[in-house]
């Protein structure tokens, strides 16, 4: 006789039942159920596989933790099943199937080491140090092919939860992953008067981290995040193809002690923009990444990695001013260096930064980004922000220079230095040189 499991999902916990895959993340407001949802997805499975062997974890940063959040909720739901025992001293349930559930903290995550496990949900993984899910969880799910459920609210980028979140997006169900976001403005479960009297009770950005699910809320001076939480809304962040008709134009930082960063971009005939790759590498010289355009420009499908032949005919390569300025060990110039490499550029305008970061944030609205291509580009864009002064806990002036400032720099030169081709018939006749660098 089948185990009815008193638990009546409602119509977004249904979705996230049915269409979860081995590897979920499950991002969701205040007050979801997200608890609830979790535990009945465990008690499913473990009646479901048919292994008396069977083991589940649910684990939260702190064993107290896990206790306060779920033991209640498995005891309500699994004692239903005739002939479950609870051992409190360990928190563990013991299905009639010979199945066990049990809760740990990872505030001590190497007391896992050793075990196996069938399925695992991580409470709250942005509080979990990073390495628990690499190095000791995701081993212990290899042999039986276990399933992970992550689920949380965000609490900025730097953290567990924003990785794998990421790495949902960018492997899809394909890879076995899945994710499901469940904003306060979405969902409908809390009443708008209740949500209305949280925002006035809440600072602005806790009230979008807690309710509205946003990574961006905890980043203070983000720049660009919100444009692109909006843009991943609209879903303008996902498969962006290759026009084959379109020239791919180059946007670069180009560093000299530190990384250089590359978009690669088409503009379509109606103002759109079709972001299809980034690139970034670190000491490396012009000629590199010379070669990184070439094997782009090969037929799609030749090639791996980051160099893979995408069949990328070129357009445009735009470049900062400062490009000009004549290196003391050679006496040349980057740009005389590129030109004897092929790669002509086209200078864009020395305007102030303020300028050009407003000029980015005109552009985000027509950007449509390749997900995969571009992942670690919208990372870095995402955390571009200005620079905080603790004492007086106010923002300074200008942007933070660190490892995300090079791709927040590449698309700033995109944004300035673009600008449309003339059409030939009514441009001034001047002669000037066009030739294909990658050509025979």
């Amino acid at each position: 006789m089948p185990h009815v499991i008193p638990y009546c999902p409602r119509p977004l916990q249904r979705q996230f039942h049915a269409q979860r895959t081995r590897f979920c993340v499950l991002l969701c407001h205040r007050r979801f159920g997200k608890t609830v949802a979790a535990v009945n997805d465990l008690l499913r499975a473990a009646l479901r596989s048919g292994k008396s062997d069977w083991r589940a974890a649910y684990a939260a940063p702190f064993l107290g933790q896990a206790k306060a959040v779920a033991w209640d909720y498995l005891k309500r739901f699994a004692s239903a099943v005739p002939g479950t025992r609870f051992h409190e001293s360990e928190l563990r349930c013991d299905l009639p199937t010979g199945a066990r559930i049990r809760l740990y903290g990872l505030d001590n995550p190497h007391a896992l080491r050793g075990l196996y496990l069938d399925d695992i949900v991580l409470d709250e993984p942005a509080d979990m140090p990073r390495g628990v899910w690499s190095q000791i969880i995701r081993p212990m799910l290899a042999d039986r092919q276990g399933r992970a459920l992550f689920c949380g609210t965000p609490h900025g980028m730097d953290n567990l939860l924003y990785d794998v979140w990421e790495q949902a997006g960018k492997e899809g169900p394909a890879g076995g992953w899945s994710r499901f976001r469940f904003p306060a403005s979405l969902t409908g479960y809390l009443p708008a008067a209740e949500l209305e009297a949280a925002r006035r009770g809440m600072d602005e950005a806790e009230y979008r981290q807690e309710f509205e699910c946003s990574f961006a809320a905890a980043l203070r001076g983000a720049y660009y995040a919100p444009l692109l939480e909006q843009a991943e809304r609209e879903g303008r962040i996902g498969d962006v193809p290759h026009a084959p008709e379109l020239p791919v134009h180059t946007a670069w930082d180009l560093g000299m002690d530190d990384a250089t960063a590359i978009w690669f971009f088409q503009v379509e005939p109606g103002g759109g923009w079709r972001v299809l790759d980034y690139y970034e590498a670190d000491g490396e010289g012009l000629a590199h990444y010379a070669h990184v355009l070439a094997a782009k420009a090969r037929p799609a499908g030749l090639g791996e990695g980051p160099e893979a032949g995408r069949g990328f005919r070129y357009g445009r390569h735009l470049a900062p001013h400062d490009i000009r300025v004549r290196e003391l060990g050679t006496g040349q110039s980057r740009l005389e260096t590129a030109a004897a490499l092929g790669i002509r550029f086209d200078l864009a305008p020395s305007l102030n930064v303020a300028d050009g970061i407003d000029a980015v944030r005109r552009l985000l609205g027509r950007c449509r980004f390749d997900a995969v291509h571009c992942a670690s580009g919208l990372r870095a864009l995402r955390a571009y922000r200005r620079r905080w002064q603790a004492r007086q806990d106010q923002a300074a002036s200008g942007p933070l220079h660190d490892w995300a400032s090079h791709a927040a720099d590449a698309l700033r030169y995109a944004a300035v230095g673009w600008r449309p081709e003339q059409d030939p018939a009514a441009a001034p006749r001047r002669a000037r040189t066009r030739y294909d660098i990658f050509g025979d």
